[in-house]
């Protein structure tokens, strides 16, 4: 057969079993992405059906689901949100960084993975998935809550430290000198703060090129500027996650709302396609002997994620009711805990990181929303016996 026709007839049938693996994930009330996890172990090495000849085109189409999951991201935010928020929310912001990145890294430095492995883990147990728990607050009904702007915050805050973790992970699983490792990760910290200074004294420049009345002219420039500072960032080795993020935070207002409207959908499909593909890449055979650790991880990061929420909302002057249910909320965890996985996997930092992870997403985009409408009725009526938890 054609290699043509072979290479749309595996794209079609992947992107089809997305489709109803995603109306499934609707309809029983869950996030898609541990099922387009799955449909990437069935489609990959070892599993029951491997890809022939799409697996280049996917591997493409899974760096630009990365670029357009960041820019969308980073269009939530402006940069004075972000430097208000790291202001106001440091304390649980570090509570948050050292609670949850430390079941990861104290996990790879007792298994002998060594140090690199350790903070690459670190990143994989830390960051809440801003995706699912936004989705959570929402079909809850929590948006209106007391605890929902300190959630918000902390993921800020976990967003903005993910843009300083990246570049630095990247020179780590690269294997640099220690001088060299010194000189990229100053690179990556000036580059961050140059954009930021940017955003913020020539945020209106930088929307009035961008800015149009006309949504496929808007849509090609926002996807072209991402792609170009994305393809910088990744030359000064900075991330070109990074650098499609900060192009979301320079923009903002109504401009941000109306590109990431026009993004949305192009987003969600590559977006599927980059949780298929880092499925390729993990052979489901290595799942299971780390099932174990998976699972303990997910447990351990419940019980932190739980505490975090806990202390943030206690500052916030929440009462019983909306700390549980701001701990509930950030358990997910989902896009940027894959990025640094795949990251990690791809550098061949160990070769058990990529199924742990996959097993520990899979745990928990699975269990954090359904953990949320189980506890739902429970929160609502300690919320009646004690008025002031709201």
């Amino acid at each position: 057969m054609h290699h043509t026709a072979i290479l749309f007839l595996e794209l079609g049938g992947v992107i089809l079993a997305l489709g109803i693996l995603g109306a499934l994930a609707l309809r029983v009330g869950i996030s898609p992405i541990p099922l387009y996890l799955v449909a990437g172990l069935a489609f990959g090495t070892g599993g029951i059906l491997p890809l022939a000849t799409s697996e280049e085109f996917i591997a493409t189409g899974a760096e630009l689901g990365v670029i357009l999951l960041l820019l969308t991201l980073g269009l939530e935010y402006n940069a004075d949100e972000l430097m208000t928020s790291l202001k106001s929310n440091a304390p649980s912001g570090l509570v948050d960084l050292v609670l949850n990145a430390a079941p990861g890294v104290i996990a790879a430095l007792l298994l002998g993975w060594g140090p690199v492995a350790a903070v690459a883990m670190g990143g994989v147990t830390y960051a809440t998935s801003s995706g699912i728990t936004a989705k959570v607050l929402s079909d809850l009904g929590w948006i209106g809550n007391r605890e929902t702007p300190v959630v918000l915050s902390l993921l800020v805050f976990e967003d903005l430290t993910m843009a300083l973790y990246l570049p630095i992970l990247t020179a780590l699983l690269a294997g640099v000198s220690l001088l060299s490792g010194a000189i990229t990760v100053a690179i990556a910290l000036a580059t961050v703060t140059v954009v930021l200074v940017v955003a913020l004294k020539f945020g209106d420049w930088i929307e009035k090129f961008v800015a149009s009345p006309n949504s496929e002219v808007l849509l090609l420039k926002v996807i072209g500027l991402a792609m170009l500072v994305a393809g910088l960032a990744q030359q000064l080795q900075v991330s070109a996650a990074v650098g499609a993020f900060l192009v979301g935070i320079a923009l903002s207002g109504e401009l941000a709302h109306d590109a990431r409207a026009l993004l949305m959908p192009i987003r969600d499909l590559f977006a599927a396609v980059f949780f298929v593909f880092f499925g390729l890449q993990t052979d489901p055979a290595k799942i299971v002997p780390v099932l174990w650790l998976a699972a303990i991880l997910a447990f351990v990061s419940m019980v932190t994620k739980l505490a975090t929420g806990a202390f943030a909302a206690r500052r916030a002057g929440i009462g019983k009711a909306g700390r549980v249910r701001a701990g509930i909320a950030l358990i997910p965890r989902g896009e940027f805990n894959i990025v640094i996985a795949g990251l990690a996997v791809a550098a061949g930092a160990h070769p058990d990181l990529g199924p742990l992870a996959a097993a520990y997403v899979l745990i928990l985009a699975a269990f954090g929303p359904l953990a949320a409408r189980l506890t739902a009725p429970l929160v609502a009526a300690l919320t009646k016996s004690t008025p002031a938890a709201h």
